[in-house]
């Protein structure tokens, strides 16, 4: 059974019927799914939702489908760590790693939305699906969409890391490479979709793709105990991620599933590719797009879709947000991995690393529950950190060869540690 109503704008609310659209025909602004929540918070409990399998549609009265789900089976429901090495370090009792770096199947938060867009086109009848991608939805696509026996096509600007696009061929996709960056890349997929017809699940199908980011947050509100943190740290590309997990947040006090929405909810960005901070810190409306030019290429959208609706949700709750030079996110992959055994993509050093500073700020309190979405694994981005980390020691094998390094290593250390 299906709790959707209509489509929205959120501009000037001019409502529409549930079909494959994106874009107001009046005012040019966004569609959003609008609920029946009346219906759903007498339909939904807590008990009903932890007696669910363990992924993302144990919470499908919130989510935009009509039938029986059958893409993601096994995304979703991904762990919500207590760091309490990392936290040790950065001075929180409370600090905790939301890990999409094991959701299933292809190791980023995109199998959530992903899960809830081929859903969706196989309602409308699609055939063929498609995306705009800096790599994680691209591999996400490419995975789904064969378990759904459809056709796939993925399109990548030049440059992304080789690890993604090995992992959106492998399913059989066709993968095509742009010359340009990904707002050339976003264009011309949207050329396409008019005239090909097919479902770009972050295009045409982009109302219905978005609602699954929610589950991120739903999760990490059921995970604590139905309860929010005070504070949640979700890195920025395109702007997708963020303002859903506000929503999120927001929809399971108006089904009554919590009681309390007080959170603070903060953007973080690579410095190489940053209009949304950039503008909050002026304090504007206006996002001004940049040339990405970063290691962080999953988040490395220069004039993101929902920039706007980041703002917004960031300054409603009265968060902030900051960026993060590239060496400092390889900092924080390296500090994420050697305490909590965590191997984060560049996206996720970024949000470890203004995490950071946000505590360095005093925007984040020592005692507060803290979350930081980490959103997609490290071994897709080997590239990143490849020149940054100690290259392995060779030794013939002969006993007496590891006796002299194992001397020299632990002198190394107690130098090191007499040092400091």
């Amino acid at each position: 059974m299906s709790y959707i109503t209509n489509l929205k704008c959120r501009e000037c609310g001019q409502e529409y019927p549930i079909s494959p659209l994106h874009v107001c025909e009046t005012c040019f602004g966004p569609l959003e799914i609008t609920y029946d929540y009346a219906r759903i918070r007498a339909a939904i409990s807590r008990k009903l939702i932890e007696s669910r399998p363990h992924n993302l549609w144990r919470y499908r009265e919130l989510l935009p489908v009509d039938s029986e789900p059958e893409a993601g089976p096994f995304s979703g429901f991904t762990p919500l760590v207590h760091a309490k090495r990392l936290g040790a370090e950065l001075g929180l009792k409370n600090l905790y790693i939301k890990d999409d770096t094991v959701n299933h199947p292809t190791l980023s938060y995109k199998d959530r939305v992903v899960s809830v867009a081929i859903t969706k086109a196989r309602e409308f009848g699609f055939t063929t699906v498609s995306c705009a991608s800096t790599g994680n939805l691209a591999t996400a696509v490419a995975a789904h969409a064969a378990r759904a026996n459809l056709k796939c096509y993925i399109f990548m600007p030049e440059g992304v890391e080789s690890g993604k696009i090995v992992g959106s061929t492998i399913y059989g996709a066709q993968v095509i490479t742009i010359r340009g960056n990904y707002d050339d890349v976003n264009r011309l997929c949207s050329e396409i979709a008019d005239k090909y017809g097919w479902a770009f699940v972050n295009i045409n199908l982009r109302p219905y793709y978005t609602e699954g980011a929610k589950t991120f947050g739903f999760e990490v509100a059921e995970q604590l105990g139905w309860k929010l943190p005070d504070h949640i740290v979700i890195p920025t590309a395109g702007g997708t991620i963020l303002p859903k997990v506000a929503k999120a947040f927001k929809e399971l006090k108006e089904v009554g599933l919590i009681k309390d929405t007080n959170f603070k909810i903060h953007s973080a960005q690579a410095e190489g590719s940053a209009p949304v901070i950039h503008a909050l810190h002026k304090r504007t409306d206006l996002i001004e797009p940049v040339k990405p030019n970063t290691i962080a290429k999953s988040i490395a959208i220069g004039n993101p879709a929902d920039g706007y609706y980041v703002l917004k949700a960031v300054r409603e709750s009265g968060g902030w947000g900051d960026v993060a030079s590239d060496p400092q996110i390889i900092d924080a992959i390296k500090l994420l991995a050697r305490t909590e055994g965590i191997f984060a993509e560049p996206a996720g050093g970024t949000t470890l690393a203004v995490t950071k500073k946000l505590i360095e700020q005093g925007r984040i309190k020592r005692d507060e529950t803290v979350v930081v979405g980490i959103t997609g694994n490290g071994y897709k981005t080997l590239e990143a950190v490849a020149n940054a980390i100690e290259q392995p020691v060779i030794i013939e094998a002969r006993l007496k060869e590891f006796d002299s390094l194992f001397e020299r290593l632990e002198n190394g250390k107690r130098e090191i540690a007499g040092a400091a």
